[in-house]
């Protein structure tokens, strides 16, 4: 089989999911508890691709805190000028990949599959690999939806052969444009069905559904949070302090819900930032 090393992309500034991404950058936005890109870098470990050899994650936007959170679990690949795209990012890390195929997801990718472990629920990209194709995890497009490839939409990681990473370039530019659509032309796309749930978590309302499914239809509390008002259907993370009712709720670590407060379909970030989805 093709070695395979792993990579992260992290680098986004989440710009849907503002105000929430001016305190924290996308990727460590906490889904259930456990931020979105420790979820990936749990993913990628299962299936042994972990520490700095094997495991990369690219920052840019708030790269400090990234870099600080990714210690030495992976090679970090800092994009100083700011963000330059999934293809760009990918780019600036051909000298790592080193002829390796490239396992790409996408820190802001929610998945779950209650029928198989976390990497294992992927693995279905590995298995059987030539190292030639391009090969894309997706599920079936929504009834009425258009575009993505062959009635299907990405569903967070790729795998990309050495052949497409080598020539990649480090200025701006995107997957879809420099590998994706390349390789369907070329009839060298492979679509890898997955069977469980995929949310892509870049707005406020699909962050706080993503955050439900880990919850799992309860209250999903933190041992270190304070709880004296109704917790409902909710996440709420470690140190945070609930005195009202929360109902399909975020409460962020450290964040606060006042007594006297009734929240339903917010997220409640320290400040206090508050992000309503409700229509």
């Amino acid at each position: 089989m093709t070695e395979v090393c792993g990579v992260v992309l992290a680098a986004g500034e989440g710009q849907r999911l503002r105000p929430l991404t001016e305190i924290l950058p996308k990727a460590l936005c906490p889904v259930g508890n456990v931020a979105l890109l420790d979820r990936a870098l749990a993913r990628l470990a299962a299936l042994g691709l972990a520490g700095t050899g094997n495991a990369a994650v690219n920052a840019a936007y708030l790269g400090e805190r990234v870099v600080a959170h990714v210690g030495e679990r992976a090679h970090l690949s800092v994009e100083p000028d700011g963000p330059v795209g999934t293809s760009g990012g990918v780019g600036r890390l051909k000298g790592w990949i080193d002829g390796r195929g490239a396992l790409v997801g996408n820190a802001d990718a929610y998945l779950s599959d209650p029928g198989r472990e976390p990497g294992k629920d992927i693995a279905a990209l590995l298995d059987g690999w030539s190292g030639e194709t391009v090969r894309m995890l997706t599920k079936t497009n929504p009834p009425g939806a258009t575009g993505g490839f062959s009635g299907r939409r990405f569903a967070g990681f790729s795998l990309l052969p050495w052949r497409y990473v080598r020539d990649l370039s480090t200025e701006m530019s995107n997957l879809v444009r420099t590998v994706w659509r390349p390789a369907e032309a070329e009839g060298a796309l492979e679509l890898i069905d997955y069977a469980g749930s995929y949310i892509d978590t870049g707005t406020p309302g699909d962050y706080l559904t993503a955050n439900l499914h880990a919850a799992k239809a309860r209250a999903l509390i933190d041992p270190s949070a304070t709880i004296t008002g109704t917790v409902t259907d909710a996440v709420v993370g470690a140190g945070a302090i609930v005195h009202g009712e929360i109902e399909r709720c975020v409460v962020w670590p450290g964040a606060e819900v006042a007594a006297g407060e009734k929240l339903i379909d917010v997220i409640r970030a320290p400040g206090p930032v508050t992000v309503s989805v409700r229509a």
